[in-house]
C-alpha cells in the first residue's frame, strides 16, 4: 500500500523532460577483467523513464575459454558448456537495449566488455549512452562508505540475494537506481550522461585455453586478475614538449597528448600510434599538455574539466587522426 502510494506522488511530480525515455540496467559477469576476458552471463532489467521496471531477462553465455574465478560467479565449464554463444544472444541482447541509456555500476567496464562482445561477433551494440550509477551516487551526494554495489543497495534497503550472480545484481541495481533517479528529479539534477562509441577498430590477444578447463583459486587455466585497462610501460618520448597544439596548425614530436572517454579505434591502439609518430602519451592532463583527445567535450570527466581550467586545445579522434598523419619533426 506504501508502495502503491508512493508511486502516485512520484508519477504526479514534474518530470524533467530532459531525462532519458527509458533505461536498461545491465550487469555481466565475465572470464576476468582485461580486456581479451569474455562475457559469461548477462542480465537486463528494463525500466520505464521513471524507473519503473517493464521486465527483465538473463542468459549464460559459453565465452569458449576458461571461465576464470568460478568462486566470485559461480559459473563452472560444465554449467556453461551448453550455454549459446555471444552471437547467438546477440539479436535478443540488442532487443533489450535498443533505443535506452545503458545503467551500470561502474558503467565504463560494462559497456566495454559488451563493446567488444559486438565487434568479435561484426555487430554493432545499439546503446548510445550510458549512466554510471557510481557517478549519480556521487552527483546526489549520497553517504555511503565506499562506492560497492552492496553499499549502494543497503542505503536504499534492497537486499542482495546472490552476489555476483548478473540477475540478482541487475535486479539490486534496479532497485537502487528508481529512488536514486527520483531523488535526481525532484532535485532537477543533471544526469551524468556519457556517449558510448561502439568499436570499429581493435585488437585482440589470443584467448586463453578453450572451456573446459576449471579454474581454481591457486593456479588455473589462464584466469589473471589484472585490471580492465593495465598500465603499460612505454619508452620515454625522446623529444622535448616543444608546447602547446595551436588550432589549425600541426602536431609536433614531443607533444603531450592526453585522450578521455570512448573512442572507435581503441585507445590503445591510439596511444600506439601517437608514440610512433613521436608524440608523448600523458595519462593525466597538466598544465604542460599540449593537447587533449574526446569525441565529448561536454562530458565532465576530470580531464576535460582540467582542459577547460588549463586552456588546453581540444580535438576530436577524427581530427587527431588528421593530424597524426602529418606530425611535425622535432627540432634538431
Amino acid at each position: 500500500m506504501l508502495e502503491d502510494l508512493t508511486t502516485a506522488v512520484f508519477s504526479a511530480t514534474p518530470w524533467p523532460a530532459a531525462y532519458p525515455k527509458g533505461y536498461a540496467v545491465v550487469d555481466v559477469e565475465t572470464t576476468g577483467l582485461a580486456r581479451d576476458d569474455r562475457i559469461i552471463s548477462a542480465a537486463v532489467y528494463r525500466l520505464d523513464e521513471r524507473g519503473e521496471v517493464e521486465d527483465h531477462w538473463y542468459t549464460t553465455v559459453n565465452p569458449e575459454r576458461d571461465p576464470g574465478p568460478v568462486w566470485i560467479h559461480g559459473l563452472t565449464s560444465e554449467a556453461l558448456e551448453g550455454a549459446p554463444l555471444f552471437p547467438d544472444i546477440a539479436e535478443e541482447f540488442t532487443a533489450r537495449l535498443d533505443g535506452r541509456v545503458l545503467v551500470a555500476h561502474n558503467a565504463v567496464f560494462d559497456w566495454q566488455m559488451i563493446a567488444r562482445e559486438y565487434a568479435r561477433a561484426e555487430r554493432e551494440a545499439p546503446v548510445r549512452q550510458r549512466l554510471c550509477t557510481i557517478a549519480l551516487s556521487k552527483e546526489l551526494g549520497l553517504p555511503l562508505p565506499n562506492h560497492k554495489l552492496e553499499s549502494l543497495a543497503a542505503h536504499f534497503g534492497v537486499v542482495q540475494q546472490r552476489a555476483h550472480h548478473a540477475l540478482d545484481d541487475a535486479r539490486v541495481l534496479a532497485e537502487a537506481f528508481r529512488p536514486s533517479l527520483r531523488a535526481a528529479a525532484a532535485k532537477n539534477v543533471r544526469l551524468p550522461l556519457h556517449e558510448c562509441r561502439p568499436l570499429t577498430e581493435w585488437t585482440d590477444r589470443p584467448a586463453a585455453p578453450h572451456i573446459g578447463r576449471q579454474a581454481g583459486p591457486g593456479g588455473y587455466g589462464g584466469y589473471r586478475p589484472t585490471s580492465w585497462r593495465p598500465s603499460r610501460k612505454r619508452p620515454a618520448c625522446p623529444y622535448p614538449n616543444p608546447g602547446r597544439y595551436e588550432p589549425g596548425g600541426r602536431l609536433k614530436q614531443g607533444m603531450r597528448v592526453a585522450f578521455s572517454g570512448d573512442t572507435s579505434t581503441e585507445r590503445e591502439l591510439l596511444e600506439d600510434r601517437a608514440t610512433e609518430a613521436g608524440l608523448h602519451v600523458a595519462t593525466s592532463l597538466s598544465r604542460l599538455t599540449s593537447l587533449l583527445v574526446t569525441n565529448d567535450p561536454d562530458s565532465g570527466t576530470s580531464k576535460v574539466l582540467k582542459a577547460r581550467q588549463f586552456g588546453t586545445p581540444v580535438v576530436d579522434e577524427a581530427a587527431f587522426g588528421q593530424l597524426l598523419a602529418d606530425v611535425e619533426p622535432a627540432e634538431g
